[in-house]
């Protein structure tokens, strides 16, 4: 979730400006005025902040890869520029400027994918070497991608029309298209893999329809209503990490989780139910009726809900496994984190368990105190933490490319990630011998 406009909004915390979940969600991090936070969520009842960088203000873009000291910013103030840190050191990695603002950032342990407006740029994330420009891709003024986080395929999505709900599919490892996927009538608001990159789930602008694609082949495989009432803005969609559910949040009050389960109809003979009969009948029926109709009779609805208490905020939606437990969370502009229970065999109404500050409550009270007296100094922390000590800049960043340095003397270029982090689980880059050069680079 990128909305970098959202602090005029009736309802959103002052200091909120963007909000993301890593790649297994384990991590959540946050944009604010200030410069960036990033969360543990793998427990219900605590919120543990285990970084907070403020190297530069308004970051409204801020991705962490998987629960490596790797992450990606953004700031408002200078929107062209891709900052990557090492964030447990409080150092830069590198940093890279485009020719046009950075709409989005999408990385896996393979790949980083930068996406402006009408470009869209691939990284080699060991090296940050560009490995892949890809020029004149229709407009996409929100940013919308979705990369795969199974660095074996690295699976790039992206809008294929400006004007129709075509999606575009890319093997980011190869840098070759894969195939190309009539989605939506209208233009395309959300896309989104599963785990292994071998489902892919879109949404259109109007948000009524939820579809589920085979990838690499392109065929579809589900389709759900969310809605027929109401035309909504689709702002997130994820997989649970077995892809057995898929979850959808918007601009409305209620976030929908699908489940995605083959009818078979040997089961439906077994247990022939009164809905069952229903069921074959409209069937029957819509071979007779309008295209239009017959579809929306064969859509899945909803298996569970979440009814929050907001309307027409910004959020984003994740479903994870959190203590043997499936769980829903959502992260809103509102400044909190809301944990739900999410019941695997019989859906219905989730369970709020747990609501989390993701900002402390001495800080809005020092936005209030700052919009009072706008002219007078902003107070300086009575103790420094850690990460802001480390995480300060000493010198401004040189407009020059510094080839070969790195904190141990002697890494050279290409030494970002090693080769041994790549295995199976989650990337760690504690290992002082790994930290890559520092270089300036312009696309």
């Amino acid at each position: 979730m990128e909305s970098p406009d959202l602090s005029d909004d009736p309802g959103v915390h002052r200091g909120f400006i963007c909000a993301s979940f890593n790649q297994d969600t384990t991590s959540l991090s946050v944009g604010t005025k200030t410069g960036y936070r990033l969360f543990s969520v793998t427990a219900v009842d605590k919120l543990d902040c285990i970084h907070e960088g403020v190297e530069c203000p308004d970051v409204y873009i801020v991705e962490r890869l998987f629960s490596s000291s790797l992450v990606v910013v953004v700031s408002l103030s200078m929107p062209r520029r891709m900052n990557v840190y090492h964030f447990k050191k409080g150092t830069e990695i590198c940093n890279y400027s485009y020719s046009n603002n950075i709409l989005s950032v999408r990385l896996n342990r393979q790949r980083l994918v930068v996406c402006l407006e009408e470009s869209i740029y691939i990284h080699n994330i060991k090296d940050m070497k560009l490995l892949k420009t890809l020029l004149n891709t229709p407009t996409n003024p929100s940013g919308l991608c979705a990369l795969s986080i199974n660095h074996g395929n690295s699976f790039l999505a992206y809008p294929g029309s400006a004007t129709m709900g075509e999606i575009t599919v890319y093997d980011a490892n190869n840098l070759s298209t894969v195939t190309l996927i009539q989605a939506h009538d209208s233009p395309l608001a959300a896309l989104t893999f599963n785990a292994s990159g071998t489902k892919l789930a879109s949404a259109s602008e109007k948000g009524t329809v939820i579809r589920v694609f085979g990838i690499p082949e392109g065929q579809k495989l589900f389709e759900f209503r969310r809605g027929m009432k109401r035309y909504v803005s689709i702002s997130s969609l994820s997989f649970s990490a077995d892809a057995q559910f898929l979850c959808a949040s918007s601009n409305t009050e209620t976030v929908h989780i699908f489940k995605l389960e083959q009818h078979s109809p040997s089961q439906e003979e077994e247990s022939p139910t009164w809905s069952a009969y229903v069921g074959k009948m409209f069937t029957a029926a819509s071979t007779y009726l309008p295209t239009q109709v017959s579809d929306m009779m064969n859509q899945d609805r909803a298996f569970a809900t979440v009814r929050l208490n907001m309307f027409g905020l910004k959020n984003i939606c994740a479903l994870a496994m959190i203590q043997k437990l499936p769980r829903l969370l959502v992260a809103s502009s509102d400044g909190y984190l809301y944990i739900y229970n999410v019941d695997p065999q019989d859906g219905g109404e989730c369970v709020l368990v747990q609501k989390h500050r993701l900002f402390e409550s001495n800080e809005e009270q020092g936005d209030q105190k700052e919009e009072e007296n706008p002219e007078d100094v902003p107070p300086q922390p009575a103790s420094q933490t850690y990460a802001a000590t480390v995480a300060l800049p000493t010198t401004a960043p040189s407009s020059t490319t510094l080839m070969g340095y790195s904190e141990d003397g002697g890494a050279q270029r290409g030494e970002v990630i090693p080769e041994h982090e790549f295995a199976e689980g989650p990337v760690c880059l504690d290992d002082e011998n790994e930290f890559p050069p520092v270089g300036n680079q312009n696309n």
